[in-house]
């Protein structure tokens, strides 16, 4: 054995030899004909256009890289394919704001090439100055993105084996529509946002309503009270006209009116919000649309057109007031739907786009959930309220410039004309139909991200049906609605399967004043940043304090933590190999100390184990430092100084042996967390990487050396203790006195340890 261990940890070099060590030798390849079992993950692609990564992400993607080492250690043929998500919105916005142009100023093609330009230049530094720093296990030649010519085919093959499926249609009617990115949304893409507004009482001939939305009371196609308000029941059937607008709208009963909201008068618009669909739709309402698709009125909104929607609603309400119609105003807590990207509140617009059916087979996406395993548990739960409460089909197509295209074409009298599988992928803009004569229009909408982003599991494997359902997927919590829900849907349509066995849904990182991490609170701490300050693996060990499902902080304090344990850890490993040097480990008769805690550490394997394949990482963690900390620094290595500095036969041969098990042993469970420092400690013990080792075995020990030896345990705590009470240094000389003969077996290193005479009598006693 060879002993090569500086005085002090050099990170800084340690980091960039392991890492260059690992990518040359390929430590992390995965083996396509190997017969191992296989360990598969679907990891999040990333945003390409994320700018900065935070010390969320960072935790977020080192958190389940930790799992895929766990898991090779374990012996499992791990496949762990790395991915930038760079189709969509997120890097328009990326570009458009960076280069300060207008999209819609320059050729689709050009703007395409710029976004995938970007994307590449954001990539490359993410692989070198993030993933690769901290250390991420990944097989590169497995990387994907969801824009490269793969991920598109597959994509486009979605859309075309749920067409022949009759699992989606093309429609048009009101859609949920953001006026500042002017495409259409799906209602997972709908964030709630509280505000204060005003609530209008507006004079509608003798009657009086009350709105949020006087911009739209051109719009109004209709007046609702409830049949059982007896305030309004000779109005019913009776027609009243619309202020400022003065065309005329009728009065209608419908027993779903609140009598107690406002005046209990509704006014339905078309298009304010999803109950006015719920009322056009179930009373054959006509359809009045007054807002384009950029936020400003149209025609229908009379002298306010070309108005934006918060300059009409101004200007409205003055008029108003100027002819008293305007009654009185009040201050109003409502909850309104926001575009999750920008925070604009969306509005409602009558579009033709595409649609997968949802609303018809919940029953069956519920039951799909049901087969998954979600760590924590609860989280299943969230996953089936938002699919009961899905009100709309899933919108997949998007009026955006940069995605996958929809492959299709139209015909002159309107029919859909379908790409042929054979030639995916396809762009209808600058591809023409084959097998196709006579005049044609291209689709030029593309997709929803999440329509590409669903099929990460079939990503990732490269369609290889053998490798589907995957093992595991990692996600955060807030898109549960969003990518788990479309990737079980997606699974169930195309394959009647789920798209993987586990889901674990990760941790958010809270400032120090438990506030959640975001950007737009301005509170974030930038991974580069840290990394510049702190080692790799102190970020890691913080990371590893971490649950699945579980909030964990960031202060600098954890950061300090991190950097005094893998201190702790070298110097404890150095004092070790300093008395292992040349040795060679073999079976020996072992002392009583050196037994009990072998069976300690036998546990915490036991645990350990349990733990990580329930994603518990942060347990796992822990009970790893309380044996390391506790129970191997403060105690074994104090007990066995004697052995290993005087050479006593036999008894010296059980305190190398304990050592160097209980040294390879804790390596070996800390380097799913710490790689870099373990895999150069360990060098010493062998030619083969830490990371390709073989995984502690469960020992089988007798029980009964755990009660004697916590005893023998607790006296040594006792006359340090007494010690400390008595102001007397650990080396002061003492008399000890044991009522338990049992304790024979620990005797001789009770002596060496608390440097004391022992004697067995009738009481516990220790005395100077």
């Amino acid at each position: 054995m060879v002993f090569k261990m500086d005085k002090t940890y050099d990170a800084e070099r340690i980091e960039k030899k392991w890492q260059d060590y690992w990518e040359k030798n390929n430590i992390y390849k995965f083996d396509s004909k190997s017969k191992k079992k296989i360990f598969s993950i679907d990891v999040p692609p990333i945003y390409a256009s994320a700018g900065h990564l935070h010390i969320g992400h960072a935790l977020h993607y080192t958190q389940f890289e930790i799992i895929a080492r766990f898991k090779r250690m374990k012996g499992y043929n791990v496949y762990f394919a790395p991915c930038f998500d760079d189709n969509g919105l997120p890097t328009e916005k990326y570009v458009e704001e960076k280069y300060n142009l207008d999209k819609t100023k320059i050729s689709k093609k050009e703007f395409r090439e710029l976004c995938l330009k970007e994307s590449e230049k954001v990539e490359k530094e993410y692989v070198d100055k993030v993933f690769r720093r901290l250390g991420h296990s990944y097989d590169w030649s497995l990387l994907y993105r969801t824009i490269d010519k793969n991920s598109q085919r597959i994509s486009q093959w979605s859309f075309l084996d749920l067409y022949k499926k009759k699992l989606l249609y093309r429609d048009e009617g009101p859609t949920i529509w953001c006026i500042k990115h002017q495409t259409a949304l799906a209602q997972a893409e709908v964030e709630s946002v509280n505000r204060t507004t005003k609530l209008n009482y507006v004079k509608f001939g003798d009657l009086i309503i009350a709105t949020t939305r006087p911009e739209l009371i051109s719009s109004c196609v209709g007046i609702f009270v409830n049949p059982k308000d007896k305030r309004y029941s000779k109005f019913i059937g009776k027609k009243v006209k619309v202020p400022l607008f003065n065309h005329e709208v009728k009065v209608m009963k419908d027993e779903d009116v609140d009598p107690d909201f406002g005046t209990g008068c509704l006014m339905i618009s078309t298009i304010g919000d999803f109950f006015d669909i719920g009322y056009w739709k179930k009373h054959k309402l006509d359809l009045r649309i007054s807002i384009n698709k950029d936020g400003t009125l149209n025609e229908n909104a009379g002298k306010y057109k070309g108005l934006t929607i918060n300059k009409a609603r101004e200007e409205i309400l003055k008029d108003l007031n100027k002819e008293s119609l305007l009654i009185k105003q009040e201050e109003l807590e409502q909850t309104v739907g926001t575009c999750w990207r920008c925070n604009t509140p969306v509005e409602y617009i009558v579009t033709k786009q595409w649609f997968i059916k949802t609303l018809k087979y919940k029953k069956e996406l519920i039951k799909q959930g049901r087969k998954v395993k979600w760590y924590p548990d609860f989280y299943r739960k969230r996953f089936e309220d938002w699919i009961n409460n899905l009100q709309w089909d899933w919108c997949i197509s998007r009026q955006r410039y940069y995605g996958v295209p929809i492959p299709v074409w139209y015909s002159k009298d309107g029919k859909v004309i379908l790409s042929s599988e054979n030639d995916l992928p396809v762009d209808p803009i600058y591809d023409k139909p084959k097998n196709f004569k006579g005049e044609f229009v291209p689709e030029e909408d593309i997709f929803d991200t999440w329509m590409t982003s669903s099929l990460t599991p079939e990503l990732a494997v490269k369609f290889n049906k053998k490798l589907l359902p995957m093992d595991y997927r990692a996600q955060s919590s807030d898109i549960i609605n969003t990518w788990s829900f479309y990737t079980i849907l997606k699974s169930y349509y195309h394959f009647r399967d789920i798209p993987w066995k586990d889901i674990a849904i990760g941790t958010f990182v809270l400032d120090d004043k438990g506030k959640g991490m975001s950007k737009s609170k301005g509170n974030v701490v930038w991974a580069d940043e840290v990394l510049k300050k702190y080692d790799v693996d102190t970020l890691r060990y913080w990371v590893g304090a971490a649950t699945f499902g579980n909030d964990i902080s960031y202060s600098e304090n954890e950061m300090l933590a991190g950097k005094r344990f893998l201190t702790k850890l070298w110097n404890a490993s150095r004092f070790s190999l300093m008395h292992l040097k040349d040795y060679k480990p073999k079976k020996v008769k072992l002392e009583a100390f050196d037994e009990y805690f072998l069976f300690k550490l036998n546990e915490i394997i036991r645990k350990y184990i349990k733990y990580f394949e329930n994603y518990k990482i942060g347990d796992a963690k822990r009970i790893i430092d309380n044996f390391f900390w506790n129970y191997f620094c403060d105690n074994y290595l104090e007990i066995v100084k004697k052995r290993l500095y005087n050479n006593i036969g036999m008894k010296t041969e059980s305190a190398k042996y304990t050592l160097y098990t209980l040294l390879t042993i804790i390596l070996k469970l800390y380097a799913p967390i710490v790689p870099h420092i373990t895999e150069e400690i360990y060098s010493n013990f062998e030619n083969k990487s830490i990371h390709l080792s073989d995984f502690p075995k469960i020992e089988k020990y007798e029980n009964k050396i755990e009660k004697l030896g916590n005893e023998a345990l607790d006296i040594i705590v006792k006359v340090r203790k007494f010690k400390a009470d008595n102001k007397k240094s650990l080396k002061e000389h003492i008399k000890l006195t044991l009522n338990d003969n049992n304790l024979e077996m620990f005797k001789e290193d009770l002596e060496a340890v608390c440097n004391a005479k022992i004697i067995f009598g009738k009481e516990f006693k220790v005395e100077f």
